[in-house]
């Protein structure tokens, strides 16, 4: 497969606090990558980081081959970034549709599209964005991103909050994004066995650097260290 993401020795922060140090990680196209560890350890950073909400100090960012870390978050979704943030970003004042179309760009992901991978948004495609429970929100948020065509797709805490029938439904659309449709993921989660199970490979941050780096169904195996680094709950 062909490296898509290359992140190599990577460090940023906010203002003069530095958050992330000399992070190495990769994702080629077709595949997840799980980023995982205990909360406060830099996995929002991360992502923040792919999308240009830093600051950059060293390092490189390269997605299929293009430098991107020093864009600005505009430039990076041009080039192929989706991003489905923790705040899920939708607009609350228009309907399903309005929210989609509104940021849409031309490519393989159209509003039937995202219909067809979400049927409740296509029944809820008259509903303001306020009167959604809170996974349709997620899944509006989720159609957004991809309208734009993005070559990855960044989702930080996909699942929190949300029921499990829901969560299901949500990590099966996850897998068919990438399995099915061939884009990139990069997912952040507190639930390590259930995004183990729909990803490729893995990274635990510790304290800003990449402590584990690997397989994700060797992780899932690996009770020492999924409780070393993310507690006994996770493993």
């Amino acid at each position: 497969m062909t490296e898509l993401l290359a992140i190599d020795a990577l460090s940023a922060g906010y203002g003069k606090a530095t958050v992330l140090h000399n992070v190495n990680l990769s994702v080629e196209q077709g595949t997840a990558l799980a980023l995982l560890g205990r909360n406060g350890v830099g996995k929002t950073t991360a992502l923040n980081t792919i999308v240009g909400l830093t600051r950059h100090q060293s390092g490189s960012i390269k997605l299929n081959g293009l430098p991107i870390e020093r864009m600005p978050p505009e430039r990076r979704v041009e080039a192929g970034v989706g991003w489905v943030p923790q705040e899920r970003g939708i607009f609350r004042s228009l309907t399903v549709e309005e929210n989609i179309t509104a940021v849409a760009r031309p490519g393989k992901w159209t509003l039937k599209a995202v219909y067809d991978l979400f049927p409740r948004l296509r029944e809820r495609r008259s509903n303001l964005g306020n009167q959604l429970s809170g996974g349709e929100q997620q899944m509006l948020s989720i159609a957004r991103a991809l309208v734009l065509n993005p070559r990855i797709l960044l989702l930080d805490e996909p699942t929190e909050g949300l029921a499990p029938i829901i969560v299901e439904e949500l990590l099966a659309a996850i897998r068919r994004i990438v399995r099915n449709e061939g884009l990139a993921a990069i997912i952040v989660e507190q639930h390590a066995q259930q995004i183990l199970a729909i990803t490729d490979r893995a990274v635990i941050l510790d304290r800003g650097t990449v402590a584990y780096s690997g397989d994700s169904a060797s992780l899932a195996g690996d009770r020492a260290t999924l409780g070393r680094f993310l507690g006994v709950g996770a493993a």
